[in-house]
């Protein structure tokens, strides 16, 4: 009976390791890479991507899907297309219960840190990417692949989670203030190399003056918003960056809510209450305005730039509503014009777990396809986007385009705009900045968002923006985005929920082992007594 609790305990503490390794955010475990790819075997892989209603993005696609499996033919890359990164999220956190997600996803790294939670979903990318055969510019790669050091160092960290390469970059892209050039000379104002947001309020106030009759005097329509913002996640997160001020840390500790966050969102309501700022999501599309002649700054992402300007090659509006104006592109408004900082973004690339090594193999081979030269420099050429390695940033063909900007072409290929977004981004690649990645911190990048919109809402609807209203947004946004369960400070540990109903088993064990050993040992005590007395 001793030997058998004590045998009993002994392989319940043994199974602690594993019971705390199941609870809270998992690590994805590796797999081993084949010796050989067989391609012998036909293999089926699924493809999720994102365009941006842009024809030529998908023909990029399917031309590199035919391109790759005439290379690979016993391959077949599925092509699924989205039009919009949140849907893309979604499906896939479906899929992860049904174990059903793609073999490669065009995603962002704050995503994949969630879909991080669930078992062994994502493959890390380390051991793949330097493997001698089938790494990155492997001696089996059947085409040329960029090398490790060929891809742009700051993009590819942005890939890292944990200390752990999950996913490549596959486009990159900033934000830009696309400016009619025309209405703040009209205003009286020059256009500097480098926005100022002290400049940006002042002009967006002067363009929001009227006449006795109502009529905006720059424009001389009814419509005006001089400053409309696209993304005000991104605006919260890089005024903070801009001033040093907190964000969060890298572990996943919430820091926004500060006096720094308070003074923004008082300089937004400031603007707001004169008529000189609003958001996509309350206005719309920053280029409709723009190309209307009723908004003078609109910020939005370079790989938006095809949209943007009196003459740009898309458009949402039609042509008798385009006003003609001169466009001029610069960076995000600045504190410090000295030291610019922005956020580098854009989609990347990740791999997700599947029981066959091979398939993973194939998936893999795929994925590298996507940085080759043909692809990065095309798909960069849609949009004001920037190819991720340097091996296409180099090459004759990519410099040619960016030389000939402004010139003329069916299919707006050279449209200056486009070009001068592009450059924008690869004049500034040292002064570009990622937000931590951690699994909440897709919530976090919505609540800096969510706090700008608030605070417009509330002054369009003539509330009073004080002390208590900045109490209850910052416990309202806490509320909603569940930021108390993210933090990872002392005071304020994450609530991981209840434990598995396995740990909870063996705990009970655990525990009725030790009951089992108490009353063992006092039921022996009681022999011996009695064995002393009969003595």
């Amino acid at each position: 009976m001793k030997k058998r609790i004590f045998a009993l305990l002994f392989s319940l503490v043994l199974l602690l390791p594993s019971l705390a390794g199941c609870h809270g955010a998992r690590e994805q475990s590796s797999f081993v890479i084949p010796d050989e790819f067989d391609t012998s075997r036909d293999y089926e892989i699924t493809f999720w991507a994102k365009n941006d209603t842009n024809m030529a993005q998908v023909q990029i696609y399917e031309k590199a899907i035919a391109d790759f499996q005439a290379l690979y033919p016993n391959v077949t890359v599925n092509l699924r297309l989205y039009t919009d990164y949140g849907k893309i999220y979604n499906d896939v956190i479906t899929n992860i219960s049904t174990q059903t997600t793609p073999n490669v996803c065009i995603t962002y790294p704050d995503h994949i840190a969630t879909y991080m939670t669930g078992e062994n979903v994502v493959v890390p990318l380390d051991d793949l990417m330097r493997d001698k055969k089938y790494g990155l510019a492997g001696s089996e790669v059947l085409f040329d692949a960029p090398a490790v050091d060929e891809i742009v160092p700051s993009f590819l960290a942005e890939g890292l989670i944990g200390g752990v390469q999950y996913a490549l970059p596959y486009m990159r892209s900033t934000e830009a203030c696309y400016i009619n050039k025309t209405y703040v000379e009209k205003l009286g104002y020059t256009v500097p190399d480098v926005l100022t947001w002290d400049y940006i309020w002042e002009v967006a106030a002067a363009a929001a003056e009227k006449d006795a009759d109502g009529t905006y005097l720059v424009n001389g329509q009814e419509v005006m918003i001089p400053f409309i913002y696209k993304s005000t996640d991104n605006m919260m997160i890089q005024m903070l960056r801009q001033q040093g001020a907190g964000y969060s840390t890298d572990e996943g500790e919430v820091l926004i809510f500060n006096d720094t966050t308070e003074q923004i969102l008082l300089d937004v309501a400031d603007s707001v209450s004169k008529g000189a700022f609003s958001t996509f999501k309350i206005s719309s599309y920053p280029a409709n305005f723009l190309n209307a002649g009723q908004c003078i700054f609109a910020v939005d992402s370079t790989a938006g730039a095809t949209w943007m300007g009196s003459d740009a090659p898309l458009m949402d509006i039609s042509a008798e509503a385009v006003v003609d104006f001169e466009t001029v592109v610069r960076m995000i408004p600045q504190y410090d014009p000295e030291h610019p900082v922005m956020i580098s973004q854009g989609p990347s690339v990740c791999i997700f777990n599947k029981e066959d090594p091979q398939e993973i193999l194939a998936s893999w081979l795929f994925t590298q396809y996507l940085l080759t030269n043909d692809i990065q420099i095309a798909y960069s050429q849609t949009e004001g986007y920037v190819p991720v390695t340097t091996k296409a940033q180099e090459t004759d063909i990519y410099k040619d385009y960016l030389s000939r900007a402004g010139e003329e072409h069916e299919k707006g290929l050279y449209y200056k705009t486009k070009i001068e977004a592009a450059e924008l981004l690869l004049d500034n690649i040292d002064n570009t900045f990622v937000t931590p990645v951690f699994n909440g911190s897709a919530s976090l990048r919505s609540a800096a968002g969510h706090l700008i919109e608030d605070v417009a809402k509330s002054v369009r609807r003539k509330k009073t923006i004080d002390e208590s209203y900045f109490e209850a947004l910052y416990a309202d946004t806490t509320s909603l985005y569940r930021l108390d369960q993210h933090s990872t400070s002392d005071t304020d540990q994450t609530d991981l929920g209840p434990l598995p109903t396995t740990a909870v088993a063996l705990l009970s064990s655990l525990g009725g082992a030790w009951v089992l050993i108490i009353l063992y040992v006092c039921v022996q005590r009681i022999k011996m007594k009695k064995l002393n007395r009969i003595s």
